[in-house]
């Protein structure tokens, strides 16, 4: 018998004991069903059922945090207990296999009336999973070596206006980027292949803009095209952008499923940019759906190479301590490699370097200004000078204000952005 394990911790909340809720979370989710049928033998049960590894009683709460649940029949709740609940699938169970694990550990759980809150908080998998999944291919290295850039971190931006742009309008923008010596631009997540602008089209009229840039300054940049698409037409995206010279791709990850960047990720030439948009649908609420540090676990293994986790002080909900720890979860080995560079986005100014690097203690991200860097009063190329003295200042251990004194994008950018 395999003895290879998965395991899974969920944050719950019930009106039930928590031991009673873990036996109905771990029945659920291998050998049983709400009653006991005669075809859940011992024996099956030994070689198939999920064990309950440990329970972590956390502080109670009066009211639900989801609606639906049902207690104890005749019984009043006067609380909802919270805890924390490992528990171990048997690997048979489940195979190598993405979309399988997620029926397992992420399946009918969320709908069971017995829990008002459920959360899946991380996985551990087993190294028969690296048999079937790669990993990213290119990674931190890999990326850094196609930029040319390793004593900092990959400074980049969106396009903007994320859409509507003619094909004009659009060269010239690359073009300023290009020229400016920026390292990264990415589609955004909103602009796939529209009619009216299609995906072919806008990659000849990108990568003649960046070719070119790189014939006049030595520096190519690497554009993360959107080719978000049905799978069957995700390899014909790809070889569209490879054929161009392009150096990366973009996925919005929830769009094509799991399944669909590991698809990519066998056929891939270039660098997979996982874009995240609809995650705080899947995060946003406390006691539903998943954390981060599970979800990125997946993606790395499905093959992302780029990852992003938002930002500090960023536009969205998420604080700057799950910012933090995304970033830092996305570097943590697995399987002993296969580390994602972390993208950080959103709000994002020069002024954000050094609490990032204070925090992270590393530079291998990407860093992307979409206004910080457009928006900055002096233009394009001073945009991006104060995104990069930003990061000496982090770097050499020396406060903005004074950074600035001798940096007068920067000085721009803290008068303009600090507010």
């Amino acid at each position: 018998m395999n003895k290879s394990r998965i395991l899974a911790t969920y944050l719950i909340e019930t009106p039930y004991p928590l031991e009673v809720a873990a036996e109905v979370m771990a029945g659920e989710q291998s050998s049983g069903t709400f009653l006991q049928i005669p075809g859940e033998t011992d024996e099956l049960k030994e070689k198939h059922r999920a064990q309950i590894i440990r329970i972590t009683q956390l502080e109670p709460v009066t009211e639900p945090s989801l609606p639906g649940s049902k207690g104890p029949k005749g019984q009043e709740i006067s609380q909802y207990n919270r805890g924390e609940v490992v528990l171990s699938f048997p690997f048979h169970n489940v195979g190598a296999s993405i979309p399988n694990l997620l029926a397992t550990v992420a399946g009918n759980l969320y709908e069971l009336e017995e829990f008002s809150g459920l959360k899946l908080i991380d996985v551990e998998l087993p190294d028969e999973f690296t048999e079937v999944y790669q990993g990213p291919k290119f990674g931190i290295n890999g990326t850094r070596k196609l930029v040319n850039v390793y004593d900092r971190p990959l400074i980049g931006t969106i396009i903007k206006p994320n859409i509507g742009l003619t094909p004009d309008q659009l060269r010239e923008v690359v073009r300023d980027l290009a020229l400016a010596g920026i390292d990264f631009i990415k589609d955004d997540e909103v602009n796939g292949n529209p009619p009216y602008f299609p995906l072919e089209e806008r990659i000849k009229v990108v990568m003649e803009e960046i070719e070119r840039a790189a014939d006049q300054t030595g520096k190519k940049a690497m554009y993360a095209f959107n080719i978000t698409d049905e799978i069957e037409h995700l390899h014909r995206n790809h070889d569209l952008v490879a054929e161009a010279g392009g150096t990366c791709v973009m996925v919005s990850v929830n769009s094509i499923g799991l399944a669909g960047v590991a698809y990519l990720r066998k056929h891939t030439s270039l660098p997979i940019h996982g874009h995240r948009n609809q995650w705080g649908m899947m995060s946003r609420a406390p006691l539903l759906g998943m954390e981060f540090p599970a979800w990125q676990k997946l993606c790395r293994l499905a093959g992302t190479d780029h990852l992003h986790v938002n930002g500090l002080n960023n536009k969205f909900f998420e604080t700057n301590e799950s910012v933090i720890q995304s970033a830092k979860s996305c570097l943590s080995p697995m399987f002993g490699g296969f580390e994602a560079m972390p993208v950080l986005s959103s709000k994002q100014w020069a002024g954000n370097a050094i609490p990032t690097y204070e925090h992270l203690g590393t530079t291998d991200v990407i860093h992307i200004a979409g206004g910080g860097i457009h928006g900055h009063p002096g233009g394009t190329v001073a945009g991006l000078k104060s995104m990069v003295q930003g990061w000496e200042a982090a770097i050499k251990g020396r406060k903005l204000d004074d950074y600035a004194t001798s940096h007068p994008e920067l000085k721009q950018a803290i008068e303009t952005f600090s507010k």
